[in-house]
């Protein structure tokens, strides 16, 4: 997948570009696997990996060579020779300084450099999504939305605890299809929901509750997330003001969003619903962000996000308003941008529902 995207960033024959990171090189070749290089040179493609995933490797990754790896210092370094590769381009965001320095030890007949300008064609290449992997991402949030389904039917009512409610969650994803969690589930009620990270714990559902949960599930290495706040047999005046206003700034966003805007305007637009309606205080964090094979990356949607939006990305909509020591509300959806807008790739209701 966007190998041959690499070698813009090549400037002649004797310069390779060496994938390090795990979501990078999984990106790249298909194939997950905890350790390995991927190494693309302007003639050619090897994903090196050791014995533990090189036959499953050989029949899984379409877009390169496999090879087997033993010590970077002799497969890795000896392709390179033979390549008369003298200089590596590798990751600059994902190495720390002993990584970095071990790589230059193992092949120290090449310069190795921290490339910014790998860095950033990386970015590029992973923030506009193919066909392919906005169907992946669309796949992950169906299972995620079922789950929500299960847990609205079977799960949700006075009594029941935090913990049990995000336990739900998780079990359905997993028993059907969702090959991991895209994070630690977030399931929160009462006053905790004023806390956008709130940890489940053992607090009790009580009518009149809101409940906020944030999800979602992965599908061959893609993400999704969603947050839903519901409730529980009656809501106040207040409750209902707060869900409506920031299901208007979610809409807000919704219709900023399209391709040539800067992300800080997308949240511009969410955010000035929120203060119009006297809650600007109560909304601190960024409106969104990217997902793909990671939950956050590129392009961001929050007050200091410049990068134009492109059409491709696939960004959270997820304004909130946070009244500490009383309740919170988030409702988020994933857009992706498209030539003439954007496209929702959510479909569960945004609507309040009371249980």
């Amino acid at each position: 997948m966007n190998i041959q995207g690499l070698c813009a960033v090549l400037t002649d024959d004797r310069e390779a570009a060496l994938i390090v990171s795990e979501v990078n090189r999984r990106y790249f070749t298909g194939f997950p696997a905890s350790d390995g290089y991927l190494v693309v040179t302007r003639n050619d493609a090897v994903f090196f990996t050791d014995s533990r995933y090189i036959e499953a490797a050989g029949l899984a990754v379409k877009d390169c060579r496999t090879a087997l790896l033993r010590r970077l210092g002799d497969e890795v370094a000896g392709y390179l020779k033979e390549q008369g590769i003298t200089r590596v381009r590798t990751e600059r965001a994902r190495l720390t300084v002993d990584e970095l320095a071990a790589l230059k030890r193992a092949l120290p007949d090449c310069r190795v450099t921290a490339c910014k300008r790998l860095e950033k064609a990386i970015n590029d290449l992973r923030e506009v999504k193919s066909d392919a992997e906005v169907k992946a991402i669309v796949k992950a949030q169906r299972i995620a939305e079922a789950a929500l389904d299960h847990v609205l039917g079977n799960v949700i009512k006075p009594g029941v605890t935090e913990r049990e409610i995000g336990l739900a969650l998780d079990y359905y994803m997993l028993s059907h299809g969702a090959e991991a969690l895209s994070f630690e589930t977030i399931a929160v009620t009462g006053k905790k929901t004023s806390m956008p990270h709130g940890v489940p714990g053992s607090l009790k559902v009580k009518a009149g509750d809101f409940i906020t949960m944030d999800f979602g599930a992965v599908w061959h290495g893609y993400h999704s997330d969603m947050t839903r706040t519901v409730a529980v047999g009656k809501v106040s005046r207040e409750q209902r003001k707060v869900y409506e206003t920031v299901l208007a700034a979610q809409t807000a966003a919704r219709e900023a969003c399209r391709p040539g805007i800067a992300g800080r305007e997308m949240d511009a637009a969410a955010r000035k619903v929120i203060e119009d309606a006297g809650y600007g205080a109560y909304f601190g964090h960024g409106l969104g962000h990217g997902v793909g094979v990671e939950i956050h990356e590129l392009p961001g949607a929050g007050p200091r996000s410049e990068a134009k939006l492109r059409a491709g990305n696939v960004v959270t909509d997820e304004p909130g308003i946070y009244l500490p020591g009383k309740f919170g509300v988030r409702i988020e959806d994933m857009l992706l941008v498209t030539d003439g807008g954007c496209r929702c790739l959510t479909k569960a209701p945004r609507e309040l529902i009371v249980l």
